[in-house]
């Protein structure tokens, strides 16, 4: 299993466009082969700072993922909301 964990400083004028546009992503994203979660969090201190935590059976989920039409729409859209943003994967190691 694979986690990816994705935080994004999004700028204040994009914060309801950025919900607005994320709900599509979450919707299609869960529905995918080796999708176990996918999920937004939003920092409890500061309301511009919101993280996905998504988990992937495998590798070939996410390479998948990563294709799908849904992704390569939404994403690039998103990059233009955001001031910064932080992506590590995690592989589960116990």
């Amino acid at each position: 299993m694979n986690t990816i964990v994705s935080k994004s400083v999004i700028k204040a004028e994009f914060v309801d466009s950025f919900l607005d546009t994320v709900t599509e992503l979450i919707e299609k994203s869960r529905r995918e082969p080796g999708c176990i979660s996918y999920d937004l969090y939003n920092d409890k201190n500061n309301r511009y700072v919101f993280t996905f935590i998504e988990q992937w059976a495998d590798e070939n989920a996410i390479k998948m993922h990563n294709e799908s039409e849904h992704f390569k729409t939404i994403v690039p859209k998103l990059s233009q909301m955001r001031e910064s943003s932080e992506l590590n994967i995690y592989k589960k190691v116990k």
